[in-house]
């Protein structure tokens, strides 16, 4: 039974990217919500330690390494959850890379090609492994982590912007695709967020992004849209981009 402190009771989450960072911090949210969460990334030791922070908090966590570019290991991933904790109705897909600081002229086509398969093959594989369990529901959510530079783009980011413009896409097409089955898919889009990934660019605190003029917020600011997203009813919105950016995205 769901209750206003627990929301996500009876809820079965896949957070990807949940060593660290955003899922980190979405994971554990979901956790607290009253979600068992299959916490997947590829580092082994950041996972283990927010899954020890889901069971000291008194929740149920699942640590599963996964590469998300590769289409078994996700595979795997859904399927341990789906046989540990009986199904799944949550699904945000969050791995992802920044890509280098480079023009298309400088850049490294290996590199380039390494950020849409993180990005946007990783996004495509988690979502077609997912989306039969999320039926066998009657019901689920997918939420893609995006990027408000996959909708306006920026010099020298042109991986990292053409795979988060890509995943937006995806999460339109895939909203088109499963609304018949009250699956809604929505692209959630944090703005900027000090993290391992992003420090090199931002300042260390909560202050503004020196490169993009935004408030540099912490991971724990994006769990209020992220516990909305995942709480809105099967009939709810879909096919939409919610963002915390200050600038329109």
């Amino acid at each position: 039974m769901q209750t206003t402190d627990q929301p996500l009771s009876g809820k079965v989450a896949i957070v990807t990217g949940a060593g660290k960072g955003i899922g980190q911090a979405i994971a554990q949210a979901y956790a607290r919500a009253g979600a068992a969460v299959c916490c997947a990334a590829r580092m082994v030791a950041d996972l283990h330690e927010t899954v020890q922070a889901i069971v000291a908090a008194g929740g149920q966590g699942l640590a599963v390494p996964t590469d998300v570019t590769q289409l078994a290991a996700v595979q795997q991933m859904v399927q341990v959850t789906v046989e540990t904790f009986g199904g799944l109705d949550i699904l945000v897909i969050n791995a992802g890379v920044s890509g280098e600081g480079r023009s298309v002229e400088d850049s490294h086509p290996e590199a380039w090609r390494t950020t849409l398969e993180v990005n946007l093959l990783g996004a495509y594989y988690c979502a077609q492994a997912a989306i039969p369990m999320l039926k066998q529901r009657g019901a689920g959510k997918i939420i893609t982590v995006g990027s408000g530079l996959g909708h306006r783009g920026l010099a020298e980011t042109s991986a990292y912007a053409c795979s988060k413009a890509g995943l937006w896409m995806l999460t339109r097409v895939l909203a088109q695709e499963l609304s018949p089955y009250n699956i809604s898919v929505n692209e959630l889009i944090p703005g900027p967020v000090v993290t391992s990934m992003t420090g090199t660019q931002a300042t260390q605190h909560r202050g503004v992004f020196a490169i993009a003029g935004e408030w540099a917020k912490i991971p724990a600011d994006v769990v209020p849209l992220a516990l909305f997203l995942a709480t809105q009813p099967p009939i709810g919105p879909t096919a939409q981009s919610f963002s915390l950016m200050r600038r329109d995205a």
